[in-house]
Formats: C-alpha cells, sequence, structure tokens
C-alpha cells in the first residue's frame, strides 16, 4: 500500500480508501461481512475509511461504528452530510441548524467522539458559505471534528468557499471529494487544478465508473452488475453515452490485457496517477470485490499505458455528462438563466 499526505494537513492516508455505501441495505451487506471487509482493508493497509449518514439512513455509519471498536486511533474516519435524511424539509442542507444535529447523529451511530475529517456532501445553493463555514469551525474548535472538506462541489464554489474563510477568518475545506474514473475526465479541466492551486486533498469516488470498469461489463454479455439492477438506464447500451463506454471499455480491456493488468487495476491505477489526487475510494460489497480492488494497490501505470489511455478518452472528457453531480444549477435548470 502506499501512503500520501492529506492535502497539507501532515496526515497520511493510503492511496486506496475504503468507502462503506454498500454497508447495510445499499449493497445489502450485512454486519458480519462488513466486519469482514473492513478486517482485510486494515490488514491490507488501508487506513481511511469514508461513509456518509445518508448511506442506507444511517446504517453504514452503525456498521463501520461496530466494525472500528476498540481500534479508532489507527483509523483516519471520514464522514457527510447535508443529503436529506427523511422528510422533513430542515434535516437536510448545510445550516448550523442542521450540520450541528447531523455530526451528533453520525457519531453516536459510529461510536465515537470525533470524526477526522467531516464532509459537505453537495454544495446547498441555499445556504452561505458563511454560514456553514462558521459552524464547522465551531465544531472543529469543540473538538468533534479535525478536519472539514468538500463533496462533488463546482469548481468555482471551492474556489468561493477558500475565499470566504480567508474574508470571515473562518477555518476552510482542507479536501474535496469528486467523481473520477478514465469514463469521466472532465475534473481534469476545472476541479484538480483549483484543487492544486489551493492544496486540497482529492478522494476521488467511484474510479470504477459503477462498475463499467470492473471487468464485469463487456460487449457481447449480458449487463447484470448489482448497480444495473437499479439504475437501468445507466447501462442500456440502446443510449448513445452508454455505447460509448461500452465501446472505449472493449478498447481499454486491449490495452490492460497487453499490460497484463486487469481492468480494476487499470481503473485505480490511471485516478492514482494523477498528481493532484491523494485515495481513490473502492466501495466493495463483498471479500471478493474487495481483494480483485486491493490488488490494484501497487499498480503504477507506465506513461506508455497512460498515454494509451488518453487516446481512447481525451483528457478532461466526461464520456457521460449528464450524469455529473458538479453541474452548476443554471445548466440544469432553465429558469436560472433566462430572465
Amino acid at each position: 500500500m502506499q501512503y500520501r499526505t492529506l492535502g497539507r494537513t501532515g496526515v497520511q492516508v493510503s492511496s486506496l480508501a475504503l468507502g462503506a455505501m454498500n454497508f447495510g441495505a445499499i449493497g445489502r451487506t450485512t454486519q458480519d461481512e462488513a466486519a469482514a471487509i473492513v478486517d482485510a482493508a486494515l490488514e491490507a493497509g488501508i487506513n481511511l475509511i469514508d461513509t456518509a449518514d445518508m448511506y442506507s439512513g444511517g446504517g453504514s455509519e452503525e456498521m463501520v461504528g461496530k466494525a472500528i471498536a476498540g481500534r479508532r486511533d489507527d483509523i483516519v474516519l471520514a464522514t457527510k452530510a447535508t443529503m436529506p435524511m427523511g422528510d422533513e424539509r430542515n434535516h437536510r442542507g448545510s445550516s448550523r441548524r442542521w450540520l450541528v444535529t447531523a455530526l451528533d447523529d453520525s457519531l453516536r451511530r459510529l461510536g465515537v467522539d470525533h470524526v477526522d475529517l467531516f464532509q459537505i456532501h453537495r454544495w446547498d445553493p441555499s445556504t452561505s458559505d458563511e454560514e456553514t463555514l462558521s459552524a464547522l469551525t465551531d465544531l472543529q474548535r469543540a473538538g468533534k471534528i479535525r478536519y472539514f472538506g468538500s463533496s462533488t462541489f463546482p469548481a468555482y464554489r471551492i474556489v468561493q468557499a477558500q475565499w470566504a474563510a480567508r474574508e470571515h477568518r473562518l477555518s476552510r475545506y482542507v479536501t474535496e471529494q469528486p467523481s473520477y474514473s478514465i469514463l469521466q475526465r472532465g475534473i481534469e479541466s476545472h476541479v484538480l487544478p483549483v484543487t492544486e492551486e489551493y492544496g486540497l486533498g482529492v478522494l476521488v469516488w467511484s474510479p470504477l465508473a459503477s462498475g463499467w470498469l470492473s471487468g464485469a461489463i463487456r460487449a457481447g454479455r449480458e449487463i447484470a452488475t448489482h448497480r444495473s439492477t437499479f439504475m437501468p438506464q445507466r447501462f442500456d447500451t440502446a443510449i448513445p453515452s452508454n455505447r460509448a463506454r461500452l465501446d472505449a471499455v472493449e478498447r481499454l480491456a486491449g490495452i490492460a490485457d497487453e499490460a497484463g493488468l486487469t481492468m480494476i487495476q487499470l481503473a485505480l491505477g490511471f485516478v492514482t496517477a494523477h498528481p493532484a489526487v491523494t485515495s481513490a475510494i473502492i466501495g466493495p460489497r463483498t471479500l471478493d470485490h474487495l481483494h480483485s480492488q486491493l490488488a490494484a494497490a501497487g499498480t503504477v501505470l507506465s506513461a506508455d499505458v497512460l498515454d494509451a489511455i488518453d487516446a481512447i478518452v481525451a483528457p478532461g472528457a466526461d464520456l457521460a455528462a449528464h450524469e455529473k453531480f458538479d453541474t452548476p444549477p443554471a445548466l440544469l435548470d432553465p429558469s436560472l438563466r433566462r430572465r
């Protein structure tokens, strides 16, 4: 396992991080299975675990808490808030009112007195940066969080938040968690240059592109992955963007074979090769999934392989741009770009 410094914090984290989104109802992973995955990940050298309050309605945090009991100090523990937690309109967002409550709820579920990294799961356009950063700074000073970061923020919002912290003399976001894979490279043109400019650690999610790069999806095979059962439109090859992904996967498989790598090694080796990326978050549902992903821990892609990938998916290109979560609201809502 490789280790890298998380932004400018001085904290050393593994280049692969364990994501716990699949723990619980989402991935149908039981407590025993989750504990076995955590045990194996820690044994392999992973020291960063990432979860969120909304994963399985809090179930993921509860499972993580039980799995790490007795070894909390050896783990860099990260969670997130702001996504809806029920129907109540104020049980979401990044207001002080909700963040204080959400963090206390997360600490209770995790069975700890603090988290190392508390992340704003999505930018909340209804709440000012000053409001959010002030609340996070107070939670940090209270010792409930060590650092805080953002997740899937548009580049301009990352910049704005850095300036707001400076203007109001508040602590700042020290990490960003964007989606990044060979098939979705848009952040290379806007988000990653900003994170490098401000010295943010970068924890990328979906490096296997929702399973497209797992090796399980190939031309001529029925697509029957876990993700495709509840997100069928993302895998319908009659849709042009999905056909483009499948074509790219076939060409990438040839590169992997020639290099003696699995598709997973190619995919994870690609994202961790970018100098702006600190860790790639893997989200196994089973021990077999974990072991296949851990095999990529030491993968270093040659310049020739990286050049070949660039020839298939151009730097800065997204093959499914409509699936991006950091798109400025005005691009999605016509009323915001018309007087």
